[in-house]
């Protein structure tokens, strides 16, 4: 019997070999052409578990434990794979490398599942996950370590619609990216690793497909082979109707043509060993395993940003930090009072002037702070162009504090609410018709306002700027570029698939946050005749990325959407049949 075809059966070995402690009998799978079959597997592990229990009294536990394991139906000489506890060296090919233990830090899984239960669930279904915390810790001991992943993705998943979770793509990537280890990137996936290593791969994962999947592919094992097809093994969440029963797959795998005769495999830390998955894997298919101690993995460092094969430039989600069961704890202690403050912010911020108001919101925890000097006054008698790079929809509320004076500020999309608790008054709003939004613009200028514009045409959180937009360039003879930063504790103050009527509360409702401005040279637009205004606007672009330490990119609103969303950014009203975009 092929190693192939039993691996699909090991599931119900499983079922019998995790009620006691002889998960040993993985690391003796036999690697002769004789594999001992499925029916013999299963004697032979009921044998042991009885043996054991009469052994107990009498002490002699581990010696009929490993004479029934050399001993059992399959008839072959049983061969364990050589363990070295060490890093791999350069020249090995790598075949089978566990996620969890080779790759990440060493972490809990409990942060992954808990951002899945709330920013695909919400808030309660996160505050079950953490009310179930101490029991999913004690699972390992009575029920294996798997016990806790497969509880964990049940408070997490159950109910979840399967069409509309997007969680794995937009929000898991740039924390799973975050912890990576620099230490293990180097040793498993690094370019240099990669192009000595032809062949493929098999990456193991405990957490569920729809959550690893993504940042593997997208972000980590980037294809740079045509031949190299790297096999992801992770298992399926369920589905009933549509929605995820909260019930992991079995493993579903053809391993044909992907793991030689030869094969070796990389693990490390306690967390993965403790898995009765990830050494049934390792043990099975490899001819040597080379994992790293506990000790040695708690040296390891993250992977600088710098190094990421594909940086995460756009994501989602409203936690703005990695929810550990202290911090998630003290999110959800904080909710509440977070909601009085941001009424108490709105407040001050609609009833006071700002030399009365700014002082006060300081207080509370909302600053600002203006980097470099104010824009000398218009000596024309047109208005200001004011152009900004997009972190917030309240971008422009900090211009008009900074130069404490009103300011106009137009848009392509914001909610009624948004606009009823704006201390600037109303957006006008654009339509993306180049004709119709200049004309709108213009007319502003004319009658003298200071235009707040966000060319980008949608937020982006990350240190890049998206490609702006020209139409600004066209409008006046010269623009201010405005570089804009900002800084929260606990929650985003933006959203792609969320509630976007909730993007100023959750910004008010942060223990503390800070805005920086600064407004830099006058760039004249007029006086490049031979320019090109998508020259102009690009030189505007990079001017602010310089003064912010940002990238410059070319990606637009539309990229942002289809990959945070699945669409293009554009929705439909529930009332009437106008379609709207959304920033």
């Amino acid at each position: 019997m092929k190693r192939q075809e039993y691996l699909i059966n090991f599931d119900y070995t499983h079922q019998l070999l995790r009620l006691h402690p002889c998960w040993l009998l993985v690391l003796y799978i036999s690697r002769d052409p004789v594999t001992p079959s499925t029916s013999s597997l299963l004697a032979t592990a009921a044998c042991i578990a009885e043996d054991q229990k009469m052994a107990a009294a009498d002490g002699q536990k581990n010696k009929l434990f490993f004479s029934k394991l050399l001993s059992h139906g399959g008839g072959g000489a049983l061969k364990r794979p050589v363990i070295h506890k060490r890093a791999p060296p350069a020249a090995a090919k790598l075949a089978v490398v566990d996620v969890e233990g080779a790759l990440l830090l060493p972490r809990s899984l409990f942060p992954y599942f808990m951002l899945v239960a709330v920013e695909a669930g919400g808030f309660l279904r996160g505050l079950v996950l953490l009310l179930l915390y101490p029991f999913i810790l004690a699972l390992p001991f009575f029920s294996g370590a798997d016990a806790a992943v497969r509880a964990m993705a049940f408070v997490a998943f159950c109910g979840l619609r399967a069409a509309r979770f997007r969680a794995g793509r937009a929000v898991l990537p740039r924390w799973l990216l975050q912890d990576v280890a620099l230490q293990g990137f180097d040793l498993a996936v690094s370019p240099a690793r990669r192009q000595r290593q032809s062949s493929s791969a098999l990456y193991v994962s405990r957490m569920p497909r729809v959550m690893v999947e993504p940042f593997l592919k997208e972000y980590l094992l980037i294809q740079d082979q045509e031949s190299r097809d790297d096999v992801i093994v992770a298992r399926e969440m369920k589905t009933t109707w549509g929605f995820y029963t909260g019930f992991m797959e079995d493993y579903q795998w053809d391993l044909a043509g992907v793991v030689e005769e030869d094969a070796i495999g990389f693990t490390g830390g306690s967390s993965s060993s403790s898995s009765m998955e990830s050494f049934f894997f390792l043990n099975s298919l490899c001819k040597e395993i080379y994992t790293i101690t506990d000790e040695e993995k708690a040296k390891w460092q993250p992977l600088p940003p710098r190094s990421h094969p594909r940086p995460v430039v756009f994501h989602d989600g409203r936690l703005a930090i990695l929810p550990t069961p202290l911090a998630i704890a003290a999110t959800l202690a904080w909710l509440p009072m977070g909601a009085l403050l941001a009424v108490a912010r709105i407040a001050i911020a609609l009833s006071l002037p700002y030399r009365l108001a700014t002082p006060l919101l300081a207080f509370t925890g909302q600053s600002w702070r203006l980097r470099g000097s104010l824009p000398p006054s218009a000596e024309h008698v047109n208005g200001q162009l004011y152009v900004c790079n997009h972190r917030t929809l309240i971008d422009p509320v900090y211009v008009s504090i900074a130069l404490n004076r009103p300011v106009r500020a137009v848009s392509y999309s914001l909610s009624r609410f948004s606009d009823l608790i704006s201390p600037i008054g109303a957006t006008v709003r654009l339509t993306r018709d180049r004709a119709h939004d200049g004309a709108a613009m213009a007319a502003l200028l004319q009658q003298g306002s200071q235009v707040v514009v966000c060319p980008e045409g949608t937020t982006c959180r990350e240190p890049y700027l998206l490609r702006f937009s020209p139409l600004f360039a066209e409008l006046t003879d010269g623009v201010v570029p405005v570089a804009l930063a900002v800084e929260t504790a606990m929650f985003h103050a933006t959203t792609a698939g969320g509630w976007k009527w909730l993007d100023p509360l959750y910004y008010l409702a942060n223990p503390r946050m800070c805005y920086t401005v600064e407004f830099l040279p006058r760039v004249e637009t007029k006086a490049k005749a031979k320019a090109s205004s998508a020259e102009v606007a690009n030189e505007v672009q990079r001017r602010v990325a310089e003064a912010l330490g940002y990238q410059c990119t070319m990606l637009t609103r539309k990229e942002k959407y289809r990959m945070l969303a699945g669409n293009h950014g554009v929705v439909q009203r529930r009332r009437g049949s106008s379609m709207e975009e959304r920033k």
